[in-house]
């Protein structure tokens, strides 16, 4: 009999890697039915979507506060679901708020949890480990650090590679990519990337719309505003009602080669760095939460940098122009110094080139990942039935 497996993401790089992770198992599982919280990619993937991805796509200790009744509700419905259905295991990716509190409820179902994206308790609130250790069955790591860390916590933990490194790339070339956006060729390209939530990217836009205008009254410059496709709604006409006139173009579903055509990008902290890396391109990373947050979170943040990218090589690679160094004049100085210095930028190629490398890992991340889900099916249910 094909297994019934719950999946679940709460946000777009989640929603791409549990559809890749999906797509991997409807090869090796024929039959299987997948239902859960799914985004556009796992509903194109064919996940029964009992609950929107795009609703549980909030960040910030204080920011989370507001939505809190909605996030239980789309948790309850999910429970309500899992009760329901009694799906042979639960596949839950990324945003470990909502998801460390799901595996719990899902593990007191007798329903086996595997866990991909690893939460970064290494960084900070180190306590969730211990419901880690009791909830998970096994957890699925991303960067080449994690495994050992989790393994010495006494979780049955596994590096499967990161899932982006082969998927990272752009659709054409750069010329192709100009004449379709209407770019000029003889101009620097600087790429705006605010961040893949509504709340986030909004938070700032302020600054970056201040960097734009500070480097245009420098140098002849181009810029893109890139979105993500299928996470905004009204959010994308609200990011562009903040550029007004300014002369930034508006890219939709088009950031891997709004990123990899670019001479610069200036990047929200996060997996959009990653995928910079991936690609090669010098960037200035960013990111910015409400003071409380920040007042309350930074004490309880263990970490020497905050761009993946800089955690990853252990140095910096990269410009982080955190909370308050995160403003248009300090935007616009980093990126003046990168603009201005072909060496400064060929350094960073090199290095982020390092660290691409680093994340491919041995093997294909998503055959690893189902292989390791279908040792956990054939544990649960018996060989015979997942064969």
């Amino acid at each position: 009999m094909a297994p019934k497996i719950l999946v679940s993401a709460g946000e777009a790089s989640g929603d791409l890697y549990a559809a890749c992770l999906v797509e991997e198992l409807r090869r090796c599982l024929p039959g299987a039915r997948f239902f859960g919280c799914a985004g556009p990619r796992m509903r194109s993937a064919g996940v029964e979507a009992v609950v929107d991805a795009a609703s549980l796509s909030v960040v910030g200790l204080v920011e989370v506060v507001g939505h809190i009744p909605r996030i239980y509700g789309e948790y309850r419905r999910l429970i309500s679901s899992a009760r329901r259905e009694r799906p042979d295991l639960a596949i839950l990716t990324d945003s470990p708020d909502f998801h460390l509190r799901l595996a719990a409820r899902l593990k007191s179902l007798g329903i086996p949890v595997v866990y991909l994206v690893a939460p970064q308790v290494w960084a900070w609130r180190k306590g969730r480990i211990r419901g880690i250790r009791r909830n998970i069955d096994r957890l699925l790591c991303i960067f080449p650090f994690e495994e050992l860390f989790f393994r010495r916590h006494g979780v049955t933990a596994d590096y499967v590679g990161h899932p982006l490194a082969g998927l990272v790339k752009a659709t054409g070339t750069r010329e192709e990519f100009f004449s379709a956006q209407g770019l000029d060729p003889g101009l620097p390209l600087i790429t705006l990337l605010p961040g893949s939530r509504r709340g986030e990217a909004l938070r700032h836009m302020p600054a970056l719309v201040d960097a734009v205008e500070r480097l245009e009254r420098q140098r002849p410059l181009q810029f893109l505003l890139a979105l993500p496709a299928g996470f905004w709604k009204d959010g994308g006409e609200a990011l562009e009602s903040r550029i007004g006139r300014r002369p930034v173009k508006v890219v939709r579903g088009q950031s891997w080669d709004a990123m990899a055509h670019a001479t610069l990008l200036l990047a929200a902290s996060g997996t959009v760095t990653v995928e910079a890396a991936l690609l090669g391109t010098p960037m200035v990373t960013f990111y910015r939460v409400s003071d409380l947050t920040w007042k309350l979170g930074r004490r309880l943040v263990d970490v020497p940098f905050y761009s993946m990218v800089n955690l990853v090589a252990g140095r910096a690679v990269v410009p982080e122009l955190i909370q308050n160094e995160m403003t248009g004049a300090r935007l616009a100085e980093e990126a003046l110094r990168l603009l201005g210095e072909e060496g400064r930028r060929e350094r960073m190629r090199a290095e982020l080139a390092e660290i691409a490398a680093r994340l491919a890992g041995e093997s294909d991340p998503f055959r690893r990942a189902a292989s390791i889900v279908r040792q956990v099916l054939e544990l649960d249910r018996g060989v015979a039935n997942v064969a």
